[in-house]
């Protein structure tokens, strides 16, 4: 199992029982059944899998190669490291900046707007869509964590788990050591304050805090200091 996969937090609010709607036949060799589509497939569709699949093994690696590459690239070659990203994420906008260290499950999972800024020790586990947009920031040591192991121990020792997208709107900004869980929008212009669990969803313009996060307040006029013209 992808050892990044291990111990992140799980969003007991957005559990979810999820049908399995495949097709399964019996392998002897796991007391289990397997299904007919590939656990890539289901993994991307929000189904469970098993991530000790051959082919999302080999992917994790790929991934692997290209986070060493980049993480050991110096940060004034900063042609080199864009170029390393762009190989690694499914999409990258215009003046994307990533600190090392990084780290993420596939990359290709990861897409990102314009003007996007991560700090040192993110990590994103993209076993699901991460859509971020436009003129996001991220502390450091902020992470967004898609998969979520399942609860019975037999099943979760077989490495089954499913995964769910995330997506952070435009002008957020999600402040140090915040987490951000699997099935989680965050909504335009909102703040994520330092160390807060996101286990829900987040409205648009509010700023929220805690474990787990609760909106505090809207962002409203009075937050506008009139250091720019509008």
């Amino acid at each position: 199992m992808n050892e990044t996969h291990n111990n992140h937090p799980i969003s007991i609010a957005n559990a979810t029982t999820i049908p399995v709607t495949n097709t399964f036949a019996t392998d002897a060799s796991t007391a289990g059944t397997f299904p007919a589509r590939s656990m890539k497939e289901l993994m991307l569709a929000g189904e469970y899998y098993t991530s000790t699949d051959p082919e999302l093994d080999a992917e994790r690696e790929r991934a692997k190669d290209l986070l060493f590459d980049f993480n050991m690239t110096r940060p004034t070659l900063r042609a080199e490291r864009e170029a390393i990203i762009r190989r690694l994420f499914g999409h990258v906008g215009a003046n994307c900046w990533i600190e090392s260290t990084f780290n993420c499950d596939y990359g290709y999972n990861i897409s990102v707007g314009d003007n996007f800024y991560a700090n040192t020790g993110c990590c994103i586990l993209d076993c699901a869509r991460v859509t971020i947009g436009n003129n996001v920031w991220f502390g450091p040591n902020v992470g967004i964590y898609t998969p979520e192991h399942v609860f019975d121990a037999a099943e979760r020792s077989a490495g089954w788990e499913h995964s769910l997208p995330v997506t952070v709107g435009d002008n957020v900004w999600v402040c140090g050591g915040a987490s951000i869980v699997a099935g989680v929008n965050v909504g335009a212009n909102s703040v994520i304050a330092a160390g807060a669990v996101v286990v829900k969803d987040v409205p648009e313009g509010v700023i929220v805090a805690g474990v787990p996060a609760q909106v505090i307040r809207p962002i409203t006029e009075a937050d506008r200091l009139g250091l720019i013209k509008r």
